[in-house]
């Protein structure tokens, strides 16, 4: 069976189990259901039903994926905030994420990472240090504000 020969209905069920593996975002289930080949009356009439029945809620997306880019991957702020935005997600939606960090959490995770990459990089010079430690934060996401203070005390 290819993908063209689904009803909507069997596309809907398909997309239901796609978004309750994972909390999905919009543009996940639309790049999803381009897959299938739906006219867009269709596409727009899955979407709104896997919303109205819970499938589909970006606040719950953006919140796991901050929950999870944060304390699995070790990401700050900054990368956080790009990655919501190239999936589309709000503002509001980006700030609902945003407040499941904790900011002394953050801090203590920040401490960690800094600390943890400044022991793996021993007996380089300082300069080299400082270098690897700042794209290795700014890369992840983390405030120069956070950094600069930090790697002026090595």
């Amino acid at each position: 069976m290819n993908n063209g020969d689904f009803t909507i209905k069997e596309v809907e069920t398909k997309l239901q189990y796609y978004c309750s593996y994972q909390d999905r975002c919009h543009k996940e289930v639309h790049e999803k259901l381009r897959t299938f080949n739906i006219i867009p009356d269709g596409v727009n009439q899955i979407i709104s039903n896997l919303i109205s029945e819970n499938f589909l809620n970006e606040t719950r997306f953006s919140k796991s994926f901050v929950r999870g880019k944060f304390k699995i991957k070790n990401w700050g702020k900054f990368r956080i905030i790009n990655e919501l935005k190239m999936r589309n997600i709000s503002t509001y939606n980006m700030n609902q994420g945003l407040k499941e960090i904790d900011e002394i959490e953050y801090q203590n995770k920040f401490e960690e990472i800094f600390n943890k990459k400044l022991s793996s990089l021993k007996g380089l010079d300082p300069i080299v240090k400082k270098k690897k430690i700042l794209s290795y934060l700014l890369y992840r996401g983390w405030e120069s504000s956070l950094i600069y203070p930090k790697i002026y005390e090595i």
